[in-house]
């Protein structure tokens, strides 16, 4: 989305009714059946982190300036350069035009839109203050979005140092090793660490096909399964019982149930609907399951404190400023601050993961490189001792 509004084109939007701007844009008759089709098709279409966030931030401008929000909408339809948001903005200012709110347009897009945020925009439209939420919502997503994209950045340089060894080992195998394993003539006699490393390269050479399918067929069913709520729970409990990883995710998955939740809280939704939206945004099966019977037990009248208590997805330190908050009745304050909490604990650890996998592929490689070695050199050292010994 562009950064810059023409002050021009706002200007001569804010002197005009709301029915005028719907009237001057195209495409604001009742919607017929194709139209509805259109956006359903489009409702699948996932917008930019980016762009959410910049149009959070001008509305917040324009509203503050006392422009309305289907006027502050067209101004943005108007100048956005992005195909697919800008038809998401188009068919908003169309919905506005059949006298929908703003958080159920946002809920025909539940691709681009999540619960979390079209919740705090519904609680604020009863107030009539949207302009206040915007700022704080934009903030919302952008830290959200940037603790998990530390997490996946750590992971990168990892993932393309696998790949380069992975490539470096089949070359090797496949054109290196059977060149270098030509001078042997009888391979029976050969050392069982040769024999294995012939093994290796005619399966690189002879069967790689099926080695492509294997890895289609895994990503494939891993990608089915994880659909599935009772394998996608399993799925998530193992990613939480890994090492240092598993450490990493219930710090994020931690993390974004205390941003989503303050937010909420600090847009004056209930905490049962809350805890019923952070329950979905977490990300993570295990805690969904766990929040969904926290959901519970606050529905029987028990302080959410009390039902975390002891749990083990739960830390003491998080518990204990919950109920700090449920107390002094500053939840949303309160929460908020465990979320910076576990932010600095994971921008932390993402830089520990490269400090521990290197050593790690490095390692790998140097086993790798010493096999291979250690197969070619063995014969040759051992004919080389029949020969001195003849």
């Amino acid at each position: 989305m562009e950064d810059i509004i023409i002050l021009g084109e706002e200007e001569s939007q804010q002197n005009m009714s709301d029915d005028q701007v719907l009237s001057k844009n195209k495409g604001w008759e009742s919607k017929t059946f194709m139209d509805a089709l259109n956006d359903f098709v489009w409702s699948f279409q996932k917008l930019k982190i980016k762009d959410k966030i910049i149009f959070y931030r001008l509305m917040a401008t324009m509203l503050n300036a006392g422009m309305s929000l289907i006027k502050g909408i067209a101004v943005l339809e108007k100048q956005e350069k992005n195909q697919n948001f800008k038809k998401i903005l188009s068919s908003m200012l169309s919905w506005l035009k059949e006298w929908k709110n703003l958080s159920e347009c946002m809920e025909l897009y539940p691709a681009s839109f999540s619960e979390a945020e079209i919740g705090v925009i519904r609680s604020w439209e009863k107030t009539g203050k949207l302009n206040e939420v915007m700022v704080s919502l934009a903030d919302q997503v952008e830290k959200v979005a940037s603790i998990s994209w530390k997490l996946k950045s750590a992971l990168i340089y990892p993932a393309m140092i696998m790949v380069v060894v992975v490539w470096v080992i089949a070359v090797m195998m496949t054109v290196v090793v059977p060149k270098l394993l030509e001078i042997f003539e009888d391979k029976s006699s050969l050392p069982w660490s040769t024999r294995a490393l012939i093994a290796i390269s005619d399966a690189f050479r002879n069967y790689w096909y099926v080695m492509i399918i294997i890895l289609v067929i895994v990503y494939f069913g891993i990608s089915f399964w994880k659909k599935s709520p009772s394998w996608k729970y399993n799925y998530d409990r193992l990613l939480l019982k890994m090492p240092v990883f598993g450490m990493i995710i219930k710090k994020v998955t931690l993390s974004k149930f205390s941003r989503v939740f303050s937010g909420l809280m600090a847009s004056w939704v209930s905490v049962v609907e809350g805890l019923k939206i952070v329950s979905e945004a977490v990300g993570n099966e295990v805690y969904r399951q766990r929040i969904l019977l926290l959901l519970d037990d606050v529905r029987q009248g028990m302080k959410i404190w009390e039902s975390l208590e002891w749990d083990p997805l739960f830390p003491d330190i998080m518990i204990q400023m919950i109920q700090v908050g449920e107390q002094s009745a500053k939840l949303d304050t309160t929460i908020v601050k465990v979320a910076d909490f576990y932010d600095e604990q994971v921008d932390n650890m993402s830089g520990t993961i490269n400090k521990l996998l290197e050593p790690f592929i490095i390692v790998f490689l140097a086993i790798v490189v010493g096999f291979i070695a250690i197969a070619i050199m063995q014969p040759i050292m051992n004919l080389a001792d029949t020969v001195s010994n003849s």
